[in-house]
């Protein structure tokens, strides 16, 4: 940086924050970063919201009385001249998603950015900021209670820190990319992170994120009406989903059906008054509403690879050496270039659809790893070293 970054005082007021986005939004890129509670509620419970540029930097305060967020959320969703750029931004786009319905874009983060640097899989903000700049975080204030009012001054630094640091990592960042020809690698995941639908949160599809082992379909349809009367109840009272009911409680529930309110009283998990209050009618309401899961909603079994077999199995597994190795060669992230559940698809014949089968996942590993699985590439040790060959038949 020519100059050093400007940092501002807290923002609690609506006129400050309109002048600071107007601002950021003449730049090229903005960091974020968010703080929130959700251990004990259904909704993230924003607290801090940071932002800036190589230029400038401040925390905003959603919870001052009075303070207008439209300018900020306006920058993050409807501006797409301005990149946001965040670190393993998951959760902070899904608070973003809550507040608008609408995701950051476009978006990069630097986390997955990471595993085409070959900095790994699912490195740390704190060991990436080691790693291209040199500087330890301080660590201290992470742990701490960010909806407790007020803040004091070694909150608000570490919380401002996290983005002074990343909007001086993403230049760095962007040229290394730039200078190795990765960049267009990483369009396609920062697309795939920016999808509303990862953050849509359907009741209906809730059933889904429950361990369940029966592929009965109507074990299945009590599962799928529980999760959504679960969700909905939860939504409604802001608590988190397990303190309406736990996910072991919910399945055992589905596999073994009350007939009446009264039996409720004897479900482990449940509490006693269950058999007489309001929610536990609600949920024998749910129950008597589910319908068998229809066949075009099963869920796909385990393996994920019909027809895979021991052979196939094999063969999937010399896929996973053949991306082990490549990735070293090419000293990128394996999970970056293609997932267990892709190899074993290849593994068992399938070929359509396969992303390792496309753009510059085929130039990397594609063509090879196809070429394995139809008999032209073989593996061979040379001077003690695991090597690729091609074969004769070729």
């Amino acid at each position: 940086m020519d100059r050093a970054m400007q940092i501002h005082p807290l923002i609690t007021d609506s006129e400050s924050l309109l002048k600071l986005c107007e601002r950021l939004a003449a730049g090229p890129f903005v960091a974020v970063d968010t703080e929130f509670m959700r251990e004990n509620t259904y909704w993230p419970d924003l607290c801090l919201v940071q932002i800036g540029n190589e230029a400038e930097a401040a925390a905003i305060d959603p919870k001052a009385d009075g303070l207008d967020l439209a300018p900020l959320l306006n920058l993050l969703v409807n501006n797409e001249d301005v990149l946001k750029v965040f670190h393993a931004g998951g959760q902070d786009i899904e608070i973003i998603y809550n507040l608008t319905g609408a995701t950051p874009h476009p978006l990069f983060d630097t986390q997955i950015a990471a595993m085409a640097l070959g900095l790994g899989e699912q490195i740390g903000y704190s060991n990436l900021v080691e790693s291209l700049l040199g500087h330890n975080i301080d660590k201290g204030a992470r742990f701490t209670d960010w909806a407790r009012r007020p803040l004091d001054a070694r909150q608000i630094d570490y919380a401002i820190g996290d983005v002074t640091h990343l909007a001086t990592l993403f230049p760095k960042m962007l040229g290394k990319l730039r200078k190795t020809g990765r960049g267009a690698w990483l369009d396609q995941e920062m697309e795939r992170l920016a999808d509303p639908s990862n953050y849509a949160n359907d009741p209906a599809q809730a059933w889904k994120r429950v361990r369940f082992p029966s592929r009965k379909p109507e074990a299945l349809g009590i599962l799928k009406a529980l999760a959504a009367w679960r969700e909905i109840e939860a939504r409604s009272k802001n608590l988190p989903r397990g303190r309406i009911m736990k996910d072991e409680t919910l399945a055992d529930v589905a596999a073994h059906p009350p007939s009446n309110q009264e039996s409720l009283g004897r479900v482990r998990g449940l509490s006693a008054a269950w058999k007489t209050n309001d929610i536990g009618a609600r949920m024998m309401d749910a129950l008597a509403a589910a319908h068998p899961l229809p066949a075009s909603e099963m869920p796909a079994r385990e393996d994920r690879a019909p027809g895979l077999g021991k052979e196939g199995a094999l063969v999937a597994d010399l896929l996973k050496l053949l991306l082990k190795i490549r990735a070293r060669e090419s000293n990128v992230a394996a999970r970056l270039i293609a997932r267990s559940e892709e190899l074993e698809m290849l593994a068992a014949g399938r070929r359509d659809g396969l992303s390792i089968l496309q753009g510059w996942r085929f130039d990397e590993f594609g063509r090879d790893a196809l070429d394995l699985v139809e008999g032209r590439l073989a593996f061979a040790v040379m001077g003690g070293k695991l090597k690729m060959t091609r074969t004769e038949s070729e």
